[in-house]
């Protein structure tokens, strides 16, 4: 298996260069050349097997120049020690005989993105070891929230390894922002940047692709990479939850015969693209339904065929759904133009330069014939944990409360009532204060008696990893402009 660049079909690197140089040096994202397809042999022996066997299967196809043994190793190191509640990382919960909710929040930082940032710093160390000489690794993060503490806490103290996570001073919520600035670890620095997410992203991207910076990094015998959705070794622990929430349900005994639909809450596109990279690989997924809150850019881009980021931007209750450029969506396009790399530079050269562009007709077609798209606005996901919790009893976060809005919608809309798996990506008491305003108006503004009155009114067990935050040091209270992103890296290596 090799990986081709969104931008430039003629690079061919393996998965181990791929990982460790995690986006491409003129600025695209690594794709694999083919696709490996599923039979319903593979789906029977998956089945059988528990979250690790079925990881490790998924993996052999797509890091095929690592050897069986260290894709046990990395597997292991990542989903066993405890590290997740219970023995499946991602639990299949069913609400009704159509909606089963997919936890993805059981990991050490309550979030979808421990299942891939427990993985990634085992691929990356283990292809390091096969494409770099000796060289010190230093991991850029932009964050919309999750993905900063995921990342921090799956490298921190990992040797041979720094890491640098930005996010925007107002765009998180005060736990994820109590989250990183807590984190542990010699190697790490957290640094706010007075924008938003997509100044952050921007910010990582131009110290990626600056030719001086990184001859400055080559002298030290430094290289950057990517802990974001945008690195591959990030993208490929996704595809196997949506693969192994498939065989639970085959499990289940539900009625399949139609294939079943997948609704995520979407803002980098990457978890979503996860989902559609299984339907490629055979799971019979149905409908991918793309559900967005307020910054509603993907919504009208799958409506229409245009993607405009020229609009106002919201912080929102959903922070880390708070996007505007989508990178993924570019491996997306990548595919269904055929693979076109002269197409993706143009359009994403648009999206630099004038904040938009179009697809043709052809292209949208496709989109539509794979992807429902809506979005909720707080007031409604406000509602909707509200009557989720009426309903069901179930307690679900201001993300997962944005899927199943736009989920109920499709059903209103489409009247198609297949069996539907709803990504639940964040546990509730990282968004203590918004998720008990749907319940009750709050008694206090702090956040730990929040958590606590959340915890007394629901029945629900706060984490132990949020309720450890209490009494925990702020090691990092540090921000800067976007325009000083670099320097802050720079100064953090000590390369003058």
């Amino acid at each position: 298996m090799y990986y081709n660049s969104t931008r430039d079909n003629s690079a061919k690197v393996t998965a181990a260069q791929a990982i460790v140089q995690g986006i491409s040096k003129e600025g695209g994202l690594f794709v694999p050349e083919t696709f490996p397809v599923l039979n319903n042999s593979d789906f029977e022996r998956l089945k059988s097997l528990d979250y690790q066997g079925r990881a490790e299967y998924i993996l052999k196809f797509f890091l095929t120049d690592f050897s069986d043994e260290e894709i046990n190793k990395c597997v292991s190191g990542a989903y066993t020690g405890g590290k997740f509640d219970g023995d499946n990382p991602a639990p299949l919960v069913k609400l009704d005989d159509n909606i089963y909710m997919l936890e993805l929040w059981h990991g050490p930082t309550c979030a979808f993105k421990d299942l891939a940032l427990q993985l990634l710093p085992y691929l990356m160390t283990t292809s390091a070891g096969k494409v770099l000489k000796d060289k010190e690794i230093v991991i850029l993060v932009a964050t919309s929230g999750d993905t900063g503490k995921a990342a921090l806490e799956g490298f921190k103290d990992v040797e041979g390894t720094k890491i640098v996570v930005f996010y925007p001073e107002d765009g998180v919520s005060p736990m994820q922002k109590l989250q990183m600035n807590t984190q542990e670890g010699s190697n790490v620095l957290v640094c706010a940047i007075k924008g938003n997410f997509d100044d952050a992203q921007t910010g990582v991207k131009k110290i990626f692709t600056d030719s001086f910076i990184n001859k400055k990094l080559e002298e030290q015998n430094i290289m950057l990479s990517s802990a974001n959705s945008i690195n591959w070794g990030r993208l490929v622990p996704q595809i196997i939850y949506y693969v192994s929430s498939y065989c639970d349900l085959l499990s289940s005994g539900a009625d399949l015969k139609d294939g079943f639909n997948v609704v995520v809450p979407t803002g980098n596109f990457g978890n979503i693209l996860a989902a559609f990279y299984a339907k490629k690989m055979g799971v019979p997924i149905s409908r991918l339904i793309c559900a967005s809150n307020a910054n509603n850019v993907l919504t009208d881009f799958i409506n229409t065929g245009e993607y405009n980021r020229n609009r106002e931007f919201y912080t929102t209750i959903s922070p880390s759904m708070d996007i505007l450029i989508s990178s993924n969506l570019e491996r997306l396009l990548y595919d269904l133009c055929g693979r076109d790399d002269g197409v993706i530079k143009e359009l994403m050269q648009k999206l630099g330069t004038d904040g938009k562009y179009n697809v043709t007709p052809d292209v949208l077609d496709k989109i539509k014939a794979l992807f429902y798209a809506g979005y909720c606005d707080d007031e409604n996901t406000l509602k909707t944990i509200k009557m989720v919790f009426d309903k069901y009893r179930y307690l679900c976060d201001t993300h997962t409360a944005v899927a199943v809005k736009v989920y109920m919608d499709y059903v209103k809309e489409t009247s198609d009532e297949k069996p539907t798996v709803i990504a639940s990506t964040a546990n509730p008491y990282k968004f203590s204060k918004s998720v008990i305003s749907a319940l009750k108006t709050a008694n206090n503004d702090d956040e730990f008696n929040v958590i606590d009155e959340l915890s007394s009114l629901t029945k629900t067990r706060v984490p132990a990893s949020i309720s450890g935050l209490k009494n925990k040091p702020v090691r990092f209270n540090n921000s800067c402009s976007k325009e000083d992103m670099a320097n802050i890296v720079l100064n953090f290596l000590n390369v003058k």
